[in-house]
């Protein structure tokens, strides 16, 4: 139960539940850096798995007499020795995609011969290859430059938008937990190895918009508390916004990691890197807003003095000088 000054009533208010988060954070706070080192070493050690986006290959458009099945493409190029392939239809679905790695030791007439006489075992004849093009690697050092340096500037701009709006404090926490979210969303591609390609950084990025807004919510409960509650620690002030938004939080992380889901399982090979990414941010932006970004905010010292800056005005407060 909290007790809100507003005027010259004291009110009583109730969080729709009473959770110790703050009695959390340096679990949750240890835990994190653990993931985090792990993370940095599978980065150091075994890198990304980057596709065709970055590392350059072979693009092949072909056009079938009759609508295909995409995955029917992809086993046939696996049992080509095309490993890794991207298969998506372009248009239509007759017209189809493909995405190989750079073959070394072949040219670019050599792949795309392949590619059509393993297609044409399965009776269809008239495959018509409509366009062959090679995309380079220094295309593919140029995108991980151009989206490692968008990363920089989004978080930049977190920074400077939250400081503005709140104070300098929370903009190191928010920076923390965004930051913390993008890196731990690699780090499960590291991991398992899973392919990184242009989706998965446009996924990224948006994980990146999704865990600051989440976060800001927090902030601005954190905010209004520290001006309403007269009563109470830094700590019970923080841990009663968390548990005012906590609501909101969840029934928001739900509905996008619902939809997100079901884009995994039925939206196809394409995005199936994206909404995987999406789905690993959504479920870590929801964790770093309750148990990252308030602690760091707290371990930084943020406290009433921080907040008020302009006092509130006492209703009544000038009437005597009105005419």
């Amino acid at each position: 139960m909290y007790y809100l000054k507003t005027g010259k009533k004291m009110e009583v208010f109730k969080a729709t539940s009473n959770i110790g988060f703050m009695k959390l954070r340096k679990f949750t706070f240890i835990s994190s850096l653990v993931v985090l080192l792990i993370i940095a070493g599978s980065l150091a050690t075994r890198g990304l798995n980057f596709g065709v986006d970055f590392t350059g290959g072979t693009i092949v458009e072909l056009g079938y007499p009759q609508p295909v099945v995409l995955e029917d493409v992809r086993q046939r190029l696996d049992q080509a020795g095309f490993h890794g392939v991207l298969v998506q239809h372009f248009g239509s679905s007759r017209d189809v995609l493909i995405r190989l790695a750079p073959h070394a030791e072949q040219t670019q007439v050599e792949v795309s011969t392949r590619v059509l006489a393993s297609l044409k075992q399965d009776g269809q004849g008239d495959i018509e290859m409509r366009r062959i093009e090679f995309v380079g690697p220094q295309v593919g050092n140029e995108l991980v430059e151009q989206g490692g340096l968008a990363l920089l500037l989004a978080l930049i701009g977190v920074f400077i938008y939250v400081m503005l709006r709140f104070e300098w404090r929370f903009a190191l926490g928010a920076v923390a937990a965004t930051t913390h979210d993008i890196i731990l969303t690699i780090g499960v591609f590291s991991i398992f190895q899973i392919e990184f390609d242009l989706t998965v950084l446009a996924a990224v990025l948006a994980v990146l918009g999704y865990s600051l807004n989440d976060t800001i919510v927090v902030f601005d409960r954190i905010r209004e508390n520290f001006r309403k509650m007269r009563k109470g620690t830094s700590i019970d002030i923080m841990n009663a916004a968390i548990n005012q938004t906590l609501s909101r939080t969840i029934m928001t992380s739900m509905t996008t990691l619902l939809v997100v889901i079901v884009l995994f399982f039925f939206g196809g090979e394409t995005v199936r890197g994206f909404s995987l990414a999406m789905i690993i941010g959504i479920v870590i932006g929801t964790y770093s807003s309750i148990f990252f970004a308030s602690p760091i905010a707290l371990m930084l010292g943020v406290d009433r003095a921080n907040l008020i800056s302009v006092p509130v005005k006492k209703e009544g407060e000038g009437a005597d000088l009105r005419p």
